[in-house]
């Protein structure tokens, strides 16, 4: 059974439906945010839809949004919420857009759901329940070594910017035994249920990552940032992976090993 937690997210994530299915190819105007990244009506109505759900069930949690900011900084509890995560994708009218409904407790990161419903797909989990695609059991794959493994690449820019780094995801990318670039929701969705087995990203926000980190760990993974760290509100970068020895080796190559991890 879902905890009251989890039934409240998926109930806010239908809401989110909603609105998503409403706005879908209606050719909404766009306005260009100070961080130069789009933002609709869609974005903020998703948005403000998700809050009612989660407030009206729990008043007194703190809410992070996308849109919306911080309210409640100081609560036991914090949702983080991106209404739809590829405002890009949904402008330009493809599929590759979702939304992320996460619950803190503290600085630990507890629930998280990923709903993708244009695209058609979804998957949740929640801290030692372990981990679900379309309602069935997620888990990854047990892919060990960089040259038997599937390698899905995201934002890239900072990594781009950085010699070792860049060199050292070339080297990969020649090694690997298949390169894609699914990008946002969709490869961490693919990385849990076992179907790819590597994804790296150096340029990405916590709410669009803090739902997928969640399920990716419940589904057997491992989910830090490229230094190690595990996911917090000021994670930028990504090493997600089926198994600790790819990710080891995944974070060598990058530059990105040391000590601490």
């Amino acid at each position: 059974m879902h905890s009251p937690f989890l039934e409240t997210a998926l109930a806010a994530a239908r809401a989110a439906e909603v609105v998503v299915r409403k706005y879908w190819q209606q050719n909404i105007d766009i306005t260009i945010k100070a961080d130069a990244s789009p933002v609709t009506i869609a974005d903020v109505e998703t948005e403000e839809a998700i809050k009612a759900v989660i407030l009206a069930a729990y008043p007194d949690h703190g809410f992070y949004g996308e849109e919306t900011g911080k309210t409640r900084p100081d609560a036991e509890y914090t949702w983080l919420v991106d209404p739809i995560d590829g405002t890009k994708s949904f402008v330009r009218e493809y599929p590759f857009f979702s939304t992320q409904i996460a619950l803190m407790k503290g600085d630990e990161l507890i629930l998280g759901v990923s709903s993708a419903p244009v695209f058609g797909e979804y998957a949740y989990a929640e801290r030692g329940c372990g981990a679900f695609w379309e309602d069935k059991q997620a888990r990854v794959s047990r892919i060990a070594t960089i040259s038997a493994a599937t390698l899905s690449v995201g934002n890239l820019k900072t990594l781009a910017a950085d010699p070792i780094g860049w060199a050292g995801l070339a080297g990969m990318v020649r090694e690997v035994n298949r390169t894609r670039g699914y990008g946002d929701f969709y490869h961490y969705h693919l990385l849990a249920r076992g179907a790819i087995d590597l994804v790296v990203e150096s340029d990405v926000n916590v709410l669009d990552i803090a739902a997928l980190s969640v399920i990716v760990h419940e589904a057997g993974g491992v989910f830090t940032d490229l230094d190690g760290q595990p996911v917090g509100l000021d994670t930028t970068t990504v090493c997600a992976s089926a198994t600790q020895a790819l990710h080891d080796e995944a974070r060598r190559r990058l530059g990105h090993l040391n000590p601490i991890a």
